[in-house]
């Protein structure tokens, strides 16, 4: 533990948690962003679609912790590239549900595919047991709503 008079940015887990990261989002990134000209809450936005099915962007906004004026950003360009569609609700007329394309269920297998490849190669750097552990950690820290 380090004592007060002995900080050090380098060591400050706020800061090692953004470079690691960062460090494991850019090399992902080069992939989604070479393949199909993605930027990265584009990604996130067709992630969450492929994986939990129809949302509007509030939900989304809400799921992944992304301000919605990126999430709407992101929505326009994938629905002009025509990776994703809107549809009014029928329930209300004000909510408009987002949902994948042919081209945006075949772009997010592709990248699922990927990722789960570049997550194998993550997992190889350590053991099962660090592996489960730093899950367990990481998973903590993202439930908290700010420091104690």
């Amino acid at each position: 533990m380090l004592k007060k008079e002995d900080f050090s940015i380098q060591d400050f887990l706020p800061y090692l948690l953004h470079q690691a990261a960062e460090e494991c989002s850019l090399t992902f990134q080069r992939i989604y962003k070479n393949r199909y000209g993605m930027l990265r809450t584009e990604w996130r936005v067709l992630f969450h679609l492929g994986t939990y099915g129809e949302m509007t962007a509030t939900e989304i906004c809400t799921r992944a912790r992304i301000h919605k004026t990126k999430v709407s950003r992101a929505v326009r360009k994938l629905v002009e590239r025509r990776i994703l569609v809107r549809e009014r609700s029928e329930e209300d007329r004000r909510v408009e549900k987002l949902k994948l394309t042919a081209v945006g269920r075949a772009a997010y297998r592709d990248l699922r595919s990927v990722a789960e490849s570049y997550e194998d190669a993550l997992r190889a750097e350590f053991t099962t047991d660090e592996v489960a552990l730093l899950h367990v950690m990481l998973r903590r820290l993202a439930g908290l709503s700010g420091p104690k």
